[in-house]
């Protein structure tokens, strides 16, 4: 995810308490919908849509993140 911008998302992981959380949950979703998708987790359509939405969600908040500290930089 946003390879343009591994080094800063490496210090903002450990600089910023805020966009760390957002990460975290991002790759968490990430992970949950993975093993839903390969059958390891059972899990609805449904809840599997929910899912991709709240990943989308946070995907665009770290990104919002991500643009305002290049900026600073």
């Amino acid at each position: 995810m946003f390879p343009e911008y591994r080094d800063l998302i490496s210090s903002l992981k450990t600089e910023d308490a805020h966009f760390a959380r957002l990460f975290q949950r991002h790759s968490e979703l990430d992970h949950q919908i993975k093993n839903i998708e390969d059958g390891i987790v059972s899990g609805q359509g449904a809840t599997v849509e929910t899912l991709k939405k709240e990943k989308l969600h946070l995907k665009d908040q770290l990104y919002v993140v991500l643009k305002k500290a290049a900026a600073l930089a």
